[in-house]
């Protein structure tokens, strides 16, 4: 009897054979092994939500590499194309985070957006200089509640206030809040304002409207944490920006932009929160060349109001064409009423008015009805003006107390930057402060992406109610600071 030597089948075997041993060296490579079910539909979706998955339950920590795509190709027994699309997706998502010559890794999350949840852990008698909040005054209470009975007498307003309003605000208080701006100021236009539930709002409105997630954001590396947020929300990058004592340094920016798409830049040119940098003309002007030779909008943050005699020229100015500007009253008012604006250029104002229809239709007009009225009776202007001259007060107290350490601070600014002496860790400090009936917030929440937090707190003038709690919160500072740290958490 004959036999006949199938050489197709031997290939097969051999082929096999060959692919369970490269699957098994790879295996025996990779630090992570993800389960799949390969029956759930798109397959590079089920690799990423399983990634997700497992940063949730801690498998994959921060700082975590991933294995090569090829060997987990390998190791999976799916196709290169499938792992390289799922390590995209998990970037996109901002789960992960790739760089040449290191492969991908597990991005650090963000701190937490700061809270008012920490006072309530603080000492019964703790000095809060945490929160820039403005001054506690009865006044506002007081003024509050006179416009709310003016308005009540006032039937055509109120009607007016509860109905549907348009998605850009209610014509009539666009032009009295733009005919106040340019009393501060801030030449405006009641068409280029569209109303915000405040200034967080505007910032979120304006990411969501123009940077698709995946795309790239720019900061300075030390920048407020409801951008951070913001951001992070959003699924979208968020580059930081080196910076020196007038803000973001435009080389670095002109440097970034060379190598990556950034969409959008955001910025606070009076003094940035929390790092006090003030913006030069000739600064803000060689910013504007950069974002016009990269096509990047501009996202100025003016919520850090400060008198119109020490302010620089708005980048609505500069570049109006591609310049948003950010307004708000809860530094003027107080935050609770969350009222606010933003200012874009004509052309970009349709695709805003119908990212604000789908986020809410359009503000509450009560609050417009009571901003407006607060601001026509003049009692925006009187809180403006003593609050202006109670914090420059409590900062020429702050200099001087602190006139032999590094501190950064403005003279209308609700904050200042104290970069700590070398022997201070910021996170020892902040607890040390906080047992000593001080509550601050360290420099974490304020840092981009993995920029290392500095030695440094920012302490707040602003949320004690009267001069005398504020001047002893900060002695507190200052006493602390003399003695040095605390030896009880050396270790041997």
């Amino acid at each position: 009897m004959t036999t006949i030597e199938c050489k197709g089948d031997n290939s097969m075997t051999q082929l096999s054979e060959t692919k369970a041993l490269l699957q098994k060296k790879a295996r025996q490579r990779c630090h992570w092994l993800p389960t799949l079910d390969k029956s759930s539909g798109i397959l590079y979706l089920s690799l990423v939500n399983q990634l997700a998955a497992d940063i949730a339950n801690g498998t994959l920590k921060a700082g975590d590499t991933l294995p090569p795509q090829r060997l987990l190709a390998d190791a999976l027994q799916i196709t290169l194309g499938t792992v390289t699309r799922a390590y995209r997706e998990a970037e996109r998502r901002g789960l992960t985070e790739a760089k040449v010559g290191s492969g991908t890794r597990i991005r650090g999350q963000q701190v937490d957006l700061p809270n008012f949840h920490h006072l309530s852990k603080a000492l019964a008698d703790s000095i809060d200089l945490s929160l820039s909040t403005p001054i506690p005054s009865a006044l506002r209470g007081e003024q509050l509640r006179q416009i709310l009975l003016r308005l009540s007498s006032n039937h055509a307003e109120t009607e007016n206030a509860i109905v549907y309003q348009p998605e850009q605000g209610n014509l009539a208080h666009r032009q009295r809040l733009a005919h106040w701006m340019n009393a501060q100021g801030l030449r405006v236009d009641a068409q280029e304002l569209l109303l915000t539930e405040g200034g967080q709002h505007a910032d979120y409105l304006a990411l969501q409207t123009f940077v698709r997630p995946g795309e790239a954001v720019a900061s300075a590396n030390i920048t407020y944490p409801g951008m951070i947020a913001a951001a992070k929300q959003l699924g979208l990058k968020h580059i930081n920006v080196s910076s020196d004592a007038q803000g973001i340094r435009p080389e670095s920016l002109d440097r970034i932009c060379q190598q990556q798409k950034i969409r959008l830049l955001y910025l606070m040119a009076e003094y940035n929160n929390p790092s006090c940098e003030m913006m030069s003309e000739a600064r803000r002007i060689d910013l504007v060349e950069v974002a016009r030779r990269h096509d990047l909008l501009i996202l100025e943050d003016g919520v850090q109001f400060v008198p119109p005699s020490h302010r620089g020229t708005p980048f609505f100015e500069l570049a109006p064409e591609r310049s948003l500007y950010i307004f708000s009253v809860s530094k003027i008012l107080d935050g609770g009423l969350r009222f606010g604006a933003l200012r874009a250029p004509s052309p970009l104002m349709p695709k805003l008015s119908s990212a604000l229809r789908a986020q809410c239709w359009g503000i509450a007009g009560l609050m417009g009805s009571v901003i407006c009225e607060w601001i026509d009776m003049g009692g925006a202007d009187q809180l403006i003006e003593w609050q202006w001259q109670e914090v420059k007060h409590r900062q020429q107290h702050l200099r001087q107390l602190f006139k032999d350490y590094d501190l950064r601070s403005h003279e209308f600014g609700f904050h200042a930057w104290l970069n700590l002496p070398e022997d201070w860790r910021a996170s020892q400090f902040v607890e040390e402060a906080k047992q000593r009936g001080v509550t601050l917030i360290g420099p974490e929440p304020f840092c981009v992406g993995s920029y290392p937090a500095p030695q440094s707190v920012r302490i707040c003038v602003t949320p004690p109610r009267d001069f005398s709690t504020f001047t002893e919160g900060v002695a507190r500072l200052k006493h602390l600071l003399e003695q040095g740290p605390s030896m009880s958490t050396a270790l041997i």
